[in-house]
């Protein structure tokens, strides 16, 4: 049935918060799972009790929601998949909201700045190999020739966050491995010591599951889904320049874009 005053919401969004599912996920025949409906709860728990809390124990919520522990592990499971919780130790505590991280050419460390947190980087490995043919076909590098291999991890307020493997011409930035405090930002060390200036970048993003040691790395479980982004960035005059993959964890990143009329 249409909704008889256009001007007014449906009633089943009265009180959303936005953004908020439709009904908060329940199904049109009003019936849903037990563990959904102690998850509920315990989200308006972790509300009450603010970010860094520790939550009561799978025991102590079974006995005040009355329900089994099996019942409350799944709604625990699916909170911490959500970002909403994370461990901490042997327990488990509210999670702070996620890191939103800009779709544009703003650095890593520019994104996590903005938002108050202590950006930074573990140096894993920086290596230089040839160029394989793929990789040379997107960057515009002959065939063989030497490339830098830097794989980092992403860290904020010392949380590991994310890892970035990225690519670039040894040609380009001969002294990266002399020059460049691996902590840091990449794109400053182009800006400021090279004069090499970002133009523009093609990025993709899908969903994808750690391999075991990026999990290992990242120190997250295997079945945590990540948000993984390829992007390929090019100077002012066109030229490509770094080719960049990057995992970020799914329970600690959203992204966000500015979108306009061409």
């Amino acid at each position: 049935m249409d909704n008889p005053n256009p001007a007014q919401p449906p009633a089943h969004l009265l009180g959303q918060a936005p953004g908020a599912p439709i009904r908060s996920g329940i199904p049109e025949h009003g019936r849903i799972p037990k563990y959904y409906a102690v998850k509920a709860r315990i989200a308006a728990l972790t509300d009450e009790l603010g970010d860094g809390q520790a939550l009561p124990t799978e025991r102590d919520l079974a006995e005040r929601y009355e329900v089994a522990r099996e019942t409350v592990r799944q709604a625990l499971r699916e909170l911490l998949l959500e970002g909403r919780l994370r461990r901490q130790g042997r327990g488990t505590v509210v999670a702070g909201p996620k890191l939103e991280q800009p779709l544009s050419l703003a650095s890593y460390t520019e994104g996590v700045r903005r938002q108050g947190r202590t950006p930074g980087r573990h140096l894993i490995s920086l290596d230089r190999f040839p160029c394989p043919a793929a990789l040379a076909a997107e960057t515009d590098a002959e065939t063989g020739e030497p490339v830098w291999h830097m794989e980092r991890v992403l860290l904020a307020d010392d949380e590991r966050v994310g890892l970035e493997s990225t690519y670039v011409s040894v040609a380009r930035v001969p002294r990266l491995d002399r020059d460049f405090e691996p902590d840091s930002s990449f794109y400053a060390y182009l800006r400021d010591r090279l004069g090499i200036a970002f133009g523009d970048a093609d990025e993709r993003i899908e969903t994808v599951l750690a391999t075991p040691r990026e999990a290992l790395l990242i120190g997250t479980p295997p079945a945590l889904p990540m948000l993984l982004i390829h992007r390929l960035s090019r100077d002012t005059d066109g030229r490509p320049l770094e080719r960049v993959r990057t995992l970020y964890r799914g329970d600690r990143f959203s992204f966000t874009a500015h979108l306009a009329r061409s």
